[in-house]
């Protein structure tokens, strides 16, 4: 293939392939017209900008080096991986981004073959890389396995795992470690571009071996002086001896948007054969967009956006997201009480912990991208007498679940559990969606669990989690902003494990815990309509479980539908273990579980897949009629039917 000066190089690279038939003189253009795609395709979706105008470069490197998809090339989170997606046959599908039925945002096994493994949580890649070297070696394939990690990442103790494992096999691995939160002045960076050169040939490489055996063969004292003396100096020019006793050949740092750098030290780690290696390549968040570049935590996950100015087009908020309310409750019960203090795993802005720490900054801890070791320490803080509140993400707290059952809930340790993103979040899909926290908590002995109705509910649940002191407690909330309910001064303190009635009825119950309450006040109304009076109830609490409220519910009632934000095993399956051992069930009550389909949910708007899977309004009534075995297109509502969808 020959560039022509007329058309645009990217519009000639459908595959990697069709990429590394270009000329190296020309892949400096490509990388180019391959931010600026990037660039207009995320200003029409929204999503994550800042990380993969970062690794323009470095895509563009790698495609060309190795052998893709034959060679695997794994990234990690995979919020970087736009361009990726641009260069591996997925151009036309670009601004269809985390889109309903679109691209995901995040690297998709089932999406192409250029993914060979899904991502959507950090630190993954080493491990996943690995099982490719080892499997590859095992099936006796020549090929390549890199895998691209962030130093953001690495905070994760799995990637450390995964490279001291790797290490040890000896298996043929590449690590990138995309590092964008250092600098390399071009000085220094010309120095170490020659060095990285320099000891990522294969003569070097060799020689390596070779010293290493040889000094294995030398007397005790020598060989540790001689390991020593290696270890100085190239700490002192490289910085690479924590990954070297990790048993990688570390080669770096170099400049990650210089290809006339990149290129040559990639292709020798290539053609190396000497086990893992890890490449230490330096970018900038953002690059080459002037927005970005100047504030890369905000262009981290964007809106749509004005090319031009960086404007992000924001939706007009008719109330407070419920992770503001959360975070300026907070502040209020800290301001009373100088035990309370906050972590979070690398999310301050995120779950509203940004507020906190401006107001008490000695009492915020940010421990990275850690959630085992925030859980934890979490526990210790409890254990010493504070409050801790560790506020994560529902999707991220599954990777601290082992801490939470033994650090946590076997001791009663008092660690509360702000749980931000619970239920589905849209445009994340399966791997942020927050469906499972009340079933997998909810299986624990000694927590409170609760989830607010709206936001008015969250304020009261942040002071009621600060006055229980005996055992854990958790409170989800999902994205987004709230109902638009007005907001009390300061939050009131519940009663513990007790839930309340909205709105009394006559023969047909809703049972709701969360946020799912608006959609069953719609559904009450619109039964109304068809002549079926409704109760609805707020439940409050998963645990512990109102259980007179449902004995009430259960006896006054011939319909009974419980509605939640989650996965099967969670406020629903409680509520049917209190009815069977209350011999309810059995006494003619008609009960229904609403609750998340038992799949995996793709990306797409919060409120299109509530409506899909039945939760909303009309999904309601819907299941009301079934259970009452009666055809709902039959009979005509007395004061016309309602379209609710809320």
């Amino acid at each position: 293939m020959t560039a022509t000066s007329n058309t645009p190089l990217l519009d000639q690279v459908e595959l990697p392939a069709d990429l590394r038939k270009l000329p190296e003189a020309s892949l400096r253009q490509l990388a180019d017209e391959l931010r600026k795609e990037t660039i207009e395709a995320v200003s029409v979706t929204g999503g994550h900008l800042g990380a993969g105008l970062g690794v323009v470069e470095l895509t563009v490197a790698l495609h060309y080096v190795f052998d893709t998809p034959r060679d695997k090339l794994i990234w990690d989170v995979g919020h970087q991986a736009y361009p990726h997606k641009i260069l591996t046959g997925r151009r036309d599908r670009i601004r269809t981004l985390r889109q309903s039925g679109g691209l995901s945002g995040f690297t998709k096994a089932s999406e192409s073959d250029f993914d060979p493994f899904g991502a959507g949580h950090s630190s993954t890649s080493v491990s996943a890389g690995l099982g490719f070297a080892v499997g590859g070696e095992l099936k006796g394939e020549a090929r390549h396995v890199v895998a691209v990690i962030g130093d953001g990442s690495m905070s994760a103790g799995m990637a450390y795992e995964a490279m001291n494992n790797a290490g040890a096999m000896g298996s043929r691995l590449i690590v990138v470690l995309n590092d964008n939160d250092m600098s390399i002045a071009p000085p220094t960076g010309a120095m170490s571009a020659y060095l990285a050169r320099l000891v990522s040939s294969r003569t070097f490489l060799g020689l390596r071996d070779i010293g290493r055996e040889i000094v294995k063969r030398l007397p005790r004292f020598v060989e540790v002086g001689a390991r020593r003396a290696e270890e100085f100096a190239r700490g002192f020019a490289m910085g690479g001896t924590l990954f070297e006793e990790l048993g990688f050949y570390y080669v770096g740092p170099i400049d990650g948007h210089n290809l006339d750098h990149l290129l040559p030290v990639l292709k020798n780690v290539r053609d190396a054969d000497v086990g893992p290696i890890l490449v230490h390549v330096v970018t900038k968040k953002g690059k080459g967009y002037g927005p970005a570049e100047a504030s890369d935590d905000k262009y981290h996950g964007v809106n749509r956006f004005d090319v031009v100015t960086g404007k992000q087009v924001k939706p007009k908020a008719n109330a407070p997201s419920y992770t503001r309310v959360f975070a300026e409750a907070l502040v209020q019960e800290a301001a009373r009480d100088e035990r309370i203090v906050a972590i979070t795993a690398a999310m301050p802005s995120g779950t509203g912990l940004d507020l906190f720490g401006a107001e008490f900054p000695k009492r915020m801890f940010d421990v990275g991208i850690a959630e085992q070791h925030a859980v934890t320490f979490a526990a210790g803080l409890a254990a010493d007498g504070f409050k801790p509140y560790c506020a994560l993400y529902s999707t991220f707290l599954q990777r601290g679940y082992d801490q939470v059952v033994h650090d946590v809930a076997i001791q009663k340790l008092p660690v509360r559990f702000p749980i931000d993103r619970a239920g589905l979040v849209g445009a994340d899909g399966a791997t942020h969606a927050g469906a499972f926290d009340l079933a997998f908590l909810g299986c624990l002995p000694n927590f409170v669990i609760m989830a607010p109705a709206d936001e008015a509910e969250l304020m009261h649940m942040v002071a009621t989690s600060a006055t229980i002191d005996d055992r854990p407690s958790a409170f989800r909330f999902p994205r987004g902003e709230g109902v638009g309910v007005d907001l009390p001064a300061h939050g009131t303190v519940l009663d513990i494990g007790r839930g309340r009635i909205v709105v009394e009825g006559g023969s047909v119950a809703i049972l709701s815990i969360g946020t799912r309450l608006k959609a069953a006040l719609n559904a009450a109304e619109e039964l109304a309509g068809y002549g079926l009076p409704t109760t609805v109830a707020d439940a409050r609490f998963l645990k512990p479980l109102d259980r007179d409220l449902v004995r009430r519910l259960a006896r006054e009632h011939e319909v009974l539908i419980t509605v939640e934000e989650g996965a099967i095993g969670g406020f629903g399956s409680h509520v049917l273990q209190a009815l069977a051992e209350d011999g309810l069930l059995d006494k003619g009550l008609k009960i229904r579980t609403l609750i998340l389909p038992d799949r995996f949910l793709d990306h797409g708007s919060p409120e299109a897949l509530y409506a899909a899977v039945g939760l909303d309004a009309n999904g309601i009534v819907a299941k009301v009629f079934e259970a009452l075995g009666r055809d709902q297109t039959a009979i005509r509502p007395i004061a016309g039917r309602r379209n609710q969808s809320a």
